[in-house]
C-alpha cells in the first residue's frame, strides 16, 4: 500500500498565524527573506485542491516543510508551536543519548491508546525483530523497496495466507488525501 501524502496550504497556515488580511502577500514579502524563496520553492509545490469555488492550485507543504514556516513566523500564535516543536527536538536528543527513553515513550504512547502491558510489549518485539530481520537483509545484500516487498510478501503468505496486495480484497483502503486548514 502506498503511503499517504498529507500536505497542508503554506497560505491557510500563514493566514492563520499571522492574521494577516493578505496572507498572498506576506508569503511574497516571507519569500524575499535570504534563504526562503529557495527553500519555500524547492519545498512546497503547487498542487491542485478542492477549496471554496472548485479546485486552485496553492503551494503546499508537508509537515516537515510546515515546521520549518512555523518557525520563521514572528508571530504570537506560532509561538505554542515553536515551544513544543522545541520541546519535541530536545526529547529526541534525549533518546539518542539515551534510547531507553524511547521506548518508555513507545510504551506510554500505547498506553495512552488504551492498550494493555501484555499487548504493548507483544508490538515492541514485534518492531525489534522486524529490524533484526530487515538488517540480516541489507547484511546479505538485499535492496530496500522490491526486494523487501517482496521477501516480506512471502513471510505473509506463509504466515497468514496473504500477501500484503491481498488484504486490499478484504479491506478498503483510504484513497491518497490532500489536508488543507
Amino acid at each position: 500500500m502506498a503511503q499517504q501524502r498529507v500536505v497542508f496550504s503554506v497560505i491557510d497556515v500563514i493566514e492563520v498565524l499571522t492574521e494577516t488580511s493578505n496572507p498572498t502577500d506576506y508569503l511574497k514579502k516571507m519569500r524575499k527573506r535570504r534563504g526562503a524563496q529557495s527553500f519555500i520553492g524547492t519545498n512546497c509545490p503547487q498542487v491542485a485542491v478542492e477549496g471554496t469555488g472548485g479546485k486552485r492550485k496553492t503551494l503546499v507543504a508537508n509537515t516537515q516543510s510546515l515546521f520549518r514556516i512555523i518557525q520563521s513566523i514572528p508571530s504570537r500564535n506560532a509561538e505554542p508551536l515553536k515551544l513544543w516543536l522545541a520541546k519535541v527536538g530536545y526529547e529526541r536528543v534525549q533518546e539518542i543519548e539515551n534510547p531507553e527513553l524511547a521506548a518508555e515513550r513507545a510504551r506510554q504512547y500505547y498506553r495512552d491508546l488504551g492498550y494493555d502491558d501484555k499487548w504493548i510489549e507483544t508490538r515492541l518485539q514485534s518492531i525489534a525483530i522486524r529490524g533484526q530481520l530487515t538488517d540480516e537483509w541489507k547484511n546479505r545484500g538485499v535492496k530496500e523497496g522490491t526486494e523487501y516487498a517482496i521477501l516480506t510478501a512471502e513471510i505473509s503468505k506463509a504466515t497468514f495466507g496473504l500477501a500484503p496486495t491481498d488484504y486490499k480484497q478484504i479491506k478498503v483502503y483510504p484513497a491518497k488525501t490532500y489536508a488543507t486548514t
